[in-house]
């Protein structure tokens, strides 16, 4: 239907003389079409969205009835030196009533990377997340690293920070031979 009016509405306009009544009705023309069809087209974010929400609602998220306590969710490494033990932990405790299970633990970067115990952490039980920052970068930082548990949706977010020196400058002087006679040319 809307291609038959289409061409009876471009015969209209072949048919008008008049040149500025010919642009002006193009125009609507056109906006006309644009608008129609603008209504059966679907925005690609909104698509996106849409999708996205699909599979959130799709997901059985199943949450347990436990916890992930840490002693501290920060580790600060202070100042060390270049090429220096790059190892450090998170200390935390399962308080609740069913088993802990860390699905996943990511690091903002590869200069920091996590390990983490891949067995369930039953209620009571203390456990460590592992985590080895690389020392060979000077300056100062503050990673993070991401957890997802079935404690919550949300995950947890870890931080690692300090500053690593450079390494020593060698401070001898350069060493002057004194032996030989010069060289002939």
């Amino acid at each position: 239907m809307i291609k038959e009016n289409n061409l009876l509405n471009l015969s209209l306009v072949i048919k008008l003389k008049n040149t500025k009544m010919k642009k002006i009705f193009l125009i609507s023309f056109v906006l006309l079409g644009s608008i129609l069809n603008g209504q059966h087209i679907q925005d690609p974010n909104k698509v996106k969205n849409n999708v996205k929400q699909e599979k959130q609602n799709n997901e059985t998220i199943e949450l347990a009835n436990a916890t992930i306590d840490f002693e501290s969710k920060v580790v600060d490494y202070g100042v060390i030196d270049h090429n220096s033990n790059g190892d450090r932990e998170f200390v935390f405790t399962n308080n609740g009533t069913e088993p802990l299970i860390i699905k996943n633990a990511k690091g903002s970067c590869g200069c920091t990377v996590p390990t983490w115990p891949k067995d369930p952490i039953q209620p009571g039980v203390t456990e460590k997340i592992k985590v080895k920052y690389a020392t060979n970068r000077v300056g100062k930082f503050t990673k993070t690293i991401t957890l997802t548990t079935n404690v919550s949706k949300k995950p947890v977010i870890l931080t690692v920070k300090g500053e690593v020196n450079p390494p020593p400058k060698e401070v001898a002087a350069p060493v002057k031979e004194s032996g030989g006679a010069p060289l002939e040319r």
